[in-house]
């Protein structure tokens, strides 16, 4: 192996410090915007009790490239218990850019959420987190999945619902 002549070295290193830097790809990001409990509905018969929660979402693609999210998958927890799947699917971000989701949940009532639920819906405060994945769609590159993360986090309070 013969070594470069030393006239041509100096080229290389500015030819190295005139090349862009890299940045690394970046996770897109989620915020909640709103999240509001919609119903609640106690058992019947056999019919078990639900509660009907409203996220909307806005999902930022930091990236100077478009990005499709083949699905963004999560978990919603109230007062630390997982209450309900959220699941979003074909979700295209552009470059730079944000989009604008909307989750409708029908999560069962269990007797370890009950209380969470009847204080949301008595227009008292709770905690919620949001914790999920990405599944990103790289075409020939195929479909990755990136985390868990918690994606958004706060506290929950709305207008009541239930007079008593």
């Amino acid at each position: 192996m013969r070594a470069l002549p030393l006239l041509f070295c100096p080229a290389l290193l500015i030819a190295a410090g005139c090349a862009p830097a890299q940045r690394a790809v970046q996770v897109p990001t989620v915020q909640v915007e709103g999240i509001r409990l919609s119903s609640l509905s106690l058992p019947t018969g056999a019919a078990p009790a639900f509660a009907g929660v409203t996220l909307e979402l806005r999902v930022g693609n930091p990236n100077p490239v478009p990005v499709r999210l083949a699905n963004i998958a999560g978990m919603l927890v109230v007062d630390g218990q997982g209450v309900g799947d959220v699941n979003l699917p074909d979700v295209n971000l552009p470059a730079s850019g944000e989009s604008r989701q909307t989750a409708q949940l029908r999560i069962p009532v269990t007797l370890n959420t009950a209380a969470a639920f009847l204080r949301v819906a008595r227009g008292q405060e709770v905690s919620y987190r949001l914790d999920g994945t990405f599944t990103a769609d790289l075409g020939l590159l195929g479909r990755p999945t990136f985390g868990p993360f918690t994606l958004s986090q706060g506290v929950w309070k709305q207008a009541a619902i239930l007079p008593f």
